[in-house]
């Protein structure tokens, strides 16, 4: 009889598979992204995996339109070996991005830095364009979740809603022309360098503030 495969197991298999395709003595060492995903830990659903059965209506699957397609679950840490039971939980969340679910039954509930915003910390995906931008926040808003937004940002614009846990969600579209994109990586490094002295915000692209009040 043979177990079930381990996260560990579908992660490996998926190397060799790149691997082989790259084929032997590949000029180029880069190895290949196999497991790319932002992690979240769901500490308010107590008793049970981090998402719910598939008649039950929740934001990423209802709202978002995301498909839950793979679950690993193991006693012991992949990465480290330790003892610490947990459900892993991933959804497909579009252009090949995975949003993935950790709950840990034997951790105590995770609690929120109470020394960074709200605003802050969040979770961004980009939509195709403006008209798809208010068809989502329509769409959003009819299903009861509050939006802030759009908000102007000079080369994009945003909504802004929080997810059933309290992760904050961005959705944006692009709005911005290449020059304006190719004038914004000009000035990335003097930027940070002025910032990394001062503390105070760099004046470089202040262009994007007035684009956004016009």
């Amino acid at each position: 009889m043979t177990s079930d495969p381990t996260r560990r197991d579908a992660l490996t298999a998926a190397a060799w598979l790149a691997a082989s395709a790259a084929g032997a003595g590949a000029a180029d060492p880069t190895p290949a992204v196999i497991d790319t995903h932002t992690h979240f830990y769901d500490p308010t659903r107590p008793g049970g995996v981090p998402w719910p059965g598939k008649d039950d209506t929740v934001l990423y699957r209802r709202v978002l339109g995301m498909d839950y397609s793979t679950a690993f679950a193991e006693d012991h840490v992949p990465s480290t070996g330790a003892y610490d039971p947990y459900m892993h939980v991933f959804l497909e969340a579009g252009n090949g991005n995975v949003i993935a679910f950790f709950e840990l039954p034997n951790q105590p509930a995770m609690g929120r830095d109470p020394n960074t915003p709200e605003w802050v910390q969040h979770l961004a995906f980009r939509v195709p364009d403006l008209p798809a931008l208010l068809a989502a926040k329509a769409h959003i808003e009819g299903e009861g979740v509050a939006v802030l937004g759009p908000t102007h940002h000079g080369i994009f614009k945003s909504i802004y809603f929080f997810d059933p846990n309290g992760h904050r969600i961005e959705l944006a579209c692009d709005i911005g022309t290449p020059d304006q994109y190719a004038e914004l990586k000009r000035v990335a490094q003097p930027m940070l360098d002025e910032w990394s002295e001062t503390k105070k915000a760099p004046r470089h692209a202040d262009w994007l503030h007035a684009a956004a009040n016009e």
